[in-house]
């Protein structure tokens, strides 16, 4: 018989207390945690005895990925989808994650997948289907939100794809919380993990994200399951799926799409979407070359300096990190020669792509001079490098590749390190290496 097992669970991080407290002392939050009953097996051991398998003697075989139907979902899981792997995409209320799936399970021609739903109806779905155009001779669908019964149909089914939206209206039976309690959270999403690597389905679990942009439910989420997708809304109809974790291919891999009246279009070439060709040249204005995952990506950086009238002058950043800001103004002041200690300086990335990279440094600093000084900076030039305390550039990985991709998209000149210069020429491309960040201040 269960033993029957009391604690308390913070709401928000997942924390586990023996007693009730008015704040967790992990996140520091109030009124947060939750009595949590939770069953746990008897005395004696029911299950199967480990067995111990030198590597070596391990039996590999080829795994066929599954296509999704578009490109750009492909690349950001890593070449498609893995038979038993748990996928789990989180985003923004309204931002495509179950348009984006059942587009998925609509485009599996030929392989048989379940949708299922614990928000919407079954005519909901449909209609939302129909309104976008897309075939479902292969969709199953199924209203429910009991773990067990939801697991149970899937093994008659036997479908090869799963889609779960969302894990937070999932429950499991012995759970005494509600849906969406942690402890609920943490149960559905260790239930469906063994279902999958247990039967070799592909599961797709949708995840609310919180006030602050996490993730809702314990990072333990993240951590049991294999692939951790983020789609991002660019303020735009333009929509971002960045990969932060995965166990089948590159991280921080990006992919773009485009919201439509007919569901999300994948955009094969992201880089044109982030530049904008203005016919009249502006100053504070640099395209810089940052790398996504596998691929190289041109991203358009924009500066405003301007005299401040305050006590302490406003430092303000969009897509990038302020903290880095301020030690990149210090730099510039020390070996540059130019004083920022009385401007206010605002930066932004174009298209709400976020800058993770030290590559972009060079171009910002360029970008801030461009409008310090009210000299726009050519349409042709592709600035990248990493600035150092003392005023070095440093070179950037995969330089060439950054290189390439400016010479497709009719760029002439590039300002990088010398480090990063090629032995061999690239047609169409004027490329000036620079050691210093002085020196680069003297080619402008």
């Amino acid at each position: 018989m269960a033993k029957i097992k009391k604690s308390y669970v913070c709401q928000n991080c997942g924390a586990v207390f023996g007693r009730w407290e008015g704040r967790c002392p992990e996140c520091r939050q109030w009124n947060c945690i939750e009595e949590s009953v939770i069953p746990t097996p008897g005395g004696g051991y029911a299950g199967a005895v480990a067995e111990i398998c030198p590597m070596a003697e391990v039996k590999m075989h080829r795994v066929e990925r599954i296509s999704t139907g578009m490109k750009e979902f492909d690349r950001v899981l890593g070449g498609g989808l893995v038979p038993g792997s748990v996928v789990l995409i989180g985003g923004d209320p309204g931002v495509g994650k179950s348009t984006a799936l059942l587009q998925v399970c609509c485009n599996l021609r030929g392989i048989k997948s379940i949708y299922v739903s614990g928000e919407e109806s079954l005519a909901q779905i449909a209609m939302r289907a129909r309104r976008l155009g897309l075939p479902a001779d292969d969709v199953l669908l199924i209203s429910d939100t009991e773990i067990e019964s939801i697991c149970a149909a899937a093994s008659r089914a036997a479908p090869q794809v799963l889609v779960i939206d969302s894990i937070q209206t999932m429950q499991v039976a012995g759970v005494s919380s509600s849906p969406g309690s942690v402890s609920q959270v943490r149960e559905s999403a260790a239930h469906l993990t063994r279902f999958a690597k247990k039967s070799g389905i592909a599961i797709f679990l949708v995840g609310h994200v919180t006030k602050t942009g996490g993730l809702a439910g314990p990072r333990v989420l993240e951590h049991i399951i294999d692939v951790v997708v983020y789609l991002e809304d660019t303020k735009s109809r333009f929509r971002i799926m960045r990969a932060i974790k995965n166990r089948y291919g590159a991280v921080n891999e990006l992919g773009v799409f485009a919201m439509t009246e007919n569901g999300m279009k994948e955009i094969s070439n992201p880089s044109a979407i982030f530049l904008s060709r203005r016919q009249e040249r502006m100053s504070g204005s640099a395209v810089m070359v940052i790398w996504e995952g596998s691929r190289p990506l041109l991203v358009e950086i924009q500066a405003l300096v301007d005299t401040s009238y305050a006590e302490h002058p406003r430092r303000l950043t969009v897509g990038l990190e302020a903290n880095r800001l301020t030690m990149l103004l210090a730099v510039l002041h020390k070996h540059g020669g130019l004083v920022s200690f009385d401007k206010d300086v605002f930066v932004n990335v174009v298209g709400g792509v976020k800058v993770v990279e030290t590559s972009a440094d060079l171009a910002l600093l360029l970008a801030i001079v461009s409008s310090m000084k009210d000299s726009p900076l050519p349409d042709d030039l592709i600035i990248f490098g990493e600035v150092g305390l003392a005023g070095e550039i440093r070179p950037v990985a995969n330089g060439q590749e950054r290189l390439r991709e400016a010479a497709k998209h009719g760029f002439k000149r590039a300002i990088i390190s010398q480090a990063n210069v090629p032995n061999k020429a690239i047609s169409g491309l004027r490329i000036d290496g620079v050691n210093k960040l002085s020196e680069a201040l003297e080619i402008l």
